[in-house]
């Protein structure tokens, strides 16, 4: 079974996401992947410093993911040109690695897509838990975490899809508003209930 892991920001996802790992279930990150395919030296990287200047890369050659999100954060334009150059090699390598695992033999692999509605690749999984949390957790832990202000926690928030949006797509939701044996005893619940 491929299990597609997704949530929005500061729903708890990485948590949960360490959680299936520590069970022993391989990951396939979408996070990680997309940083992997824009190493220095990349075509990818190559691309992106073609398309938005070489001033969003760092001394190192590597990229400043911070200028380039202020740059694509509130450009509607931008932001697409840089997914049509990230997006492809990212699906490519995803299932690369999802392969990878099941000819290795693994019964299950999840994978850890943040974006899975936004980018339609339910496809690509059979099942899909959506952490989910109340906007304003959100927001408390993005001050918290990111030292952001109400308004760009709510920026952010406010830039992906509604919460509930994902939870109409997901095949079981997990809540957490609360503790994380709380989180982890609705993980282990799906889990069992999926075999």
């Amino acid at each position: 079974m491929i299990i597609g892991l997704t949530g929005s920001i500061a729903t708890g996802k990485s948590t949960v996401s360490r959680m299936l790992k520590q069970k022993g279930y391989p990951i396939v990150d979408a996070d990680e992947i997309s940083r992997l395919v824009a190493e220095p030296g990349s075509l990818v990287l190559d691309s992106i410093a073609e398309a938005f200047g070489t001033d969003i890369l760092l001394p190192n050659g590597s990229l400043n993911r911070e200028k380039l999100g202020s740059l694509i954060f509130n450009d509607e334009e931008k932001r697409k040109k840089l997914n049509g150059i990230i997006h492809p090699a990212v699906r490519q390598e995803m299932i690369r690695q999802k392969e990878e695992w099941l000819e290795k033999g693994a019964n299950t692999v999840i994978m850890d897509i943040p974006l899975l509605f936004e980018s339609k690749l339910q496809s690509y999984v059979d099942k899909i838990i959506v952490v989910s949390a109340a906007p304003a957790i959100q927001r408390e832990r993005l001050i918290a975490r990111n030292g952001y202000s109400a308004a760009e926690a709510d920026a952010r928030i406010n830039s992906q899809l509604p919460i509930a949006e994902k939870e109409k797509g997901a095949d079981a939701v997990i809540d957490n508003n609360g503790t994380v044996e709380e989180t982890e005893n609705q993980l282990d619940e799906i889990l069992m209930k999926w075999k």
